[in-house]
Formats: structure tokens, C-alpha cells, sequence
């Protein structure tokens, strides 16, 4: 596999959902002021998919729809382990810059508010300076890529 293509399509990728969000959403993340069902924090599905984030209509659709795109392949080809494990490093890398690129580019949010007291939806789950989650899914991402 071209590397470098791989990091660059999960960076452009990454960059066109971040701005498209920050379209959708504005300074309001995590769905906070859209028009769609919401579960509590402590629901099953928002412990086990959100990392203890509210589950909303939009962020199950919005996994749902890119898990899709980049499973796309196996209509053109046979399915691969080997291949499926890159996608899902895609996947979780994809999520983890998508987010960053969301605060980054965000012109109602912006880098500097990049902290946890400002991040309500990654607060109860914040390591150092990030997310604990980018800790967590970086190396695993890179580990299934390597594989």
C-alpha cells in the first residue's frame, strides 16, 4: 500500500468531514443544537460507541455513512482481512484528525479553546492536552495499519 496516499486521502478526507461539520454544527459541538433525537451519557449505546458521549442521531449516522464509504473497496474486490484492517485504521485515525481539525479549523472555536474546560463533550475524558481518546486510538490506528 502507498503510503503517503493513504495519509494524504485520511488527511483530505478528514479535512472535508471537519469542515463540513463545522458547517453543519457551527461552534456547537457535538451535535448540541441540532434537531435530532439525543440518549443520555449513561445509556449503554452512548457508553459502548461514544466513549461516554451523548449518542445522537447525527453522530450514529454520520459513523454510519463513512464506515460505509470506506468499506466501498469490497464492492470492487474480495474481501481481505488484510485490507480490512487498514480500513478500520483508516477509520479510527480518520476520526481522531477529523475531530482535531474541527477545533483547528473552526473559526467560531478555534485551537485556542482547545482545552477541557471549553470541550464539554471530551471533558470527562481528558488526558494532559487532548482528548484521552487520541492517547488511545493514535497508536492502535497505527499499530492495525502497520499489521
Amino acid at each position: 500500500m502507498n503510503h503517503i496516499f493513504f495519509f494524504l486521502f485520511l488527511f483530505w478526507l478528514s479535512f472535508i468531514v471537519a469542515k463540513l461539520e463545522i458547517e453543519i454544527e457551527g461552534e456547537f459541538g457535538w451535535a448540541e443544537k441540532l434537531p435530532t433525537w439525543r440518549l443520555s451519557r449513561e445509556h449503554w449505546i452512548s457508553k459502548v460507541f461514544f466513549g461516554g458521549r451523548p449518542a445522537t442521531g447525527y453522530h450514529v449516522w454520520v459513523n454510519l455513512l463513512i464506515l460505509s464509504f470506506v468499506h466501498i473497496i469490497f464492492v470492487f474486490t474480495y474481501f481481505s482481512w488484510a485490507i480490512e484492517i487498514k480500513i478500520i485504521s483508516f477509520f479510527i485515525l480518520f476520526w481522531v484528525l477529523e475531530d482535531f481539525l474541527w477545533f483547528v479549523l473552526n473559526p467560531k472555536f478555534s485551537i485556542r479553546n482547545f482545552k477541557r474546560d471549553k470541550i464539554w463533550w471530551h471533558a470527562h475524558h481528558w488526558w494532559f492536552i487532548a482528548p484521552a481518546e487520541y492517547f488511545i486510538f493514535v497508536p492502535i490506528g497505527i499499530i492495525l495499519y502497520l499489521i
